[in-house]
């Protein structure tokens, strides 16, 4: 990566921040994240309780980048047809058309996906795995990039299906935007008294741009010493006594990809493990199973991720 080609992706990456904080004020970290998750390809999990601008921050991001943005809204009647598309009879010709879901496009806003039955959650299992769809036989290509953003509300929440270990382990972070500051909100209501800041939001990055990005994340080098690191937090999840199910090698794969990721944003071709360490929360946490024993003593996830981290010796 050339001096002139890293300022110039350094200059993207901080126009697409500074479009998002216009819209979602206070979140600056977990807008660093979602442009990780961007760059490296991943989708992205957003749990909160409502009001908080999940599905406001999904908005924000698709109109950013210059891309085909579709919104389904997730309901327990949903289909995975409704998502993914089906044959369409013409009895004028007597054949069969294919007709594209939404699925088919750049970013999928899949808005409080945990509404939704088992069978239409796991529509999306293929999509996110592999960018492409099976349907009634044939296999369907998605277009490039294809990025999930997918919103829910907390599982004990009344209507909810909580999504399966192997959906979530296809999300490449999971995030939990949380209330804002009382200054922040005060801010907020100012900034929406004439008009929502989304509607004057414009791309601040090409469909292109979006491609070449992704593709230079993945020449970032990363040292030996640090995957060995990244493995060690791995593996120490799964013989953690707390955890039922540790995370699995496409977690390693991801936490990768999102440190190659972290390491670019901040112009660096190189990863440290610095890297590992802030995105290891994001990345890991929700991917473990909690025993009946630690849900219920108290324990979180997340604190169980920063506890393995800060055991893990760090490479010099």
């Amino acid at each position: 990566m050339t001096t002139d080609t890293s300022s110039e992706a350094l200059l993207s990456i901080r126009a697409l921040h500074d479009n998002l904080s216009r819209v979602i004020q206070g979140k600056s970290e977990c807008i660093d994240v979602l442009i990780v998750a961007l760059l490296s390809g991943g989708s992205v999990l957003m749990e909160d309780v409502p009001g908080v601008g999940k599905t406001t921050l999904a908005k924000a991001l698709a109109r950013s980048i210059d891309v085909e943005y579709q919104r389904v809204q997730f309901t327990p009647d949903l289909l995975p047809n409704d998502i993914l598309g089906s044959s369409i009879y013409n009895p004028v010709d007597g054949q069969f058309t294919f007709r594209e879901g939404p699925i088919f496009c750049n970013v999928l806003l899949a808005d409080e996906i945990n509404r939704a039955s088992p069978r239409t959650q796991s529509a999306l299992l293929e999509a996110m795995s592999e960018s492409q769809a099976t349907i009634e036989g044939t296999r369907h290509e998605l277009p490039n990039p294809f990025f999930v953003l997918a919103t829910q509300n907390p599982v004990d929440f009344h209507g909810t299906y909580p999504l399966p270990e192997a959906q979530l382990d296809r999300f490449l972070v999971q995030l939990d935007l949380g209330y804002p500051d009382a200054d922040t909100e005060v801010d907020i209501l100012f900034s929406q008294a004439e008009q929502h800041p989304l509607e004057q939001l414009q791309p601040a990055v090409s469909h292109e741009q979006i491609l070449q990005l992704q593709r230079a994340v993945k020449q970032v080098r990363v040292d030996k010493s640090v995957a060995r690191y990244l493995v060690e937090i791995v593996g120490h999840s799964r013989e953690d006594g707390r955890l039922k199910l540790g995370v699995s090698p496409r977690g390693s794969l991801m936490l990768f990809r999102a440190a190659q990721a972290s390491a670019f944003a901040a112009g660096r071709d190189f990863v440290l493990p610095d890297d590992v360490q802030k995105l290891a929360g994001p990345v890991l946490a929700h991917r473990l199973m909690l025993t009946s024993k630690a849900k219920y003593g108290g324990d979180s996830k997340a604190d169980i991720v920063a506890e393995i981290i800060e055991q893990v010796p760090v490479p010099t």
